[in-house]
């Protein structure tokens, strides 16, 4: 499965088992779309690019029904399928089978998804302000928190190993 630079970077970032828990746990708790996350991380980190709460809605919207009605629906099914997977019976090795199936098509979502996301960043990117990147990848995502109703702390794993894919992704500032 290859991807763009912004699926390459979130690979590197969400490598991290902390960095998991982080995006899960905003996930869940706050409905943020990971990818979202990610995607406003990757803007200030790889391009150094600041978001306006305006952009971070804009951007979502842009990628609404697809996350509602594919990515959604398929992390659904995956985890239905979780219980039944786990019953070693015949039924239970045929739905672990297809959980790991749906699993593939979740994660082929995600990365449609991506790059729904950054084609829509290139065609304003050359618009935004720009800021170091520590301030921009902490700018953007208290943007999208602002607009998400989320906590006001910071995902710090994330922030730690996004700035540290950043720098090493092609066309990385530092």
């Amino acid at each position: 499965m290859s991807g763009g630079a912004f699926w390459n970077f979130s690979l590197a970032v969400y490598r991290d088992p902390a960095v998991q828990r982080e995006c899960l746990e905003l996930q869940d708790r706050y409905g943020i779309d990971v990818n979202l996350l990610l995607f406003c991380a990757f803007v200030g980190a790889v391009h150094a690019a600041l978001l306006s709460a305006d952009e971070v809605k804009q951007a979502a919207s842009a990628v609404a029904e697809w996350q509602r009605d594919v990515v959604v629906g398929l992390r659904g099914v995956r985890r239905a399928l979780k219980p039944l997977a786990q019953d070693k019976a015949p039924p239970g090795a045929a739905a672990a089978a297809l959980r790991e199936t749906v699993k593939a098509a979740e994660l082929e979502a995600e990365r449609i998804e991506q790059q729904m996301l950054e084609r829509w960043a290139a065609e304003r990117l050359a618009a935004w302000p720009r800021a170091e990147p520590p301030a921009a990848v902490a700018a953007n995502i208290r943007a999208l928190f602002a607009v998400a109703s989320a906590p006001p702390d910071l995902p710090t794993h994330l922030i730690a190993a996004t700035l540290a894919a950043g720098g090493a992704a092609p066309g990385g500032r530092h």
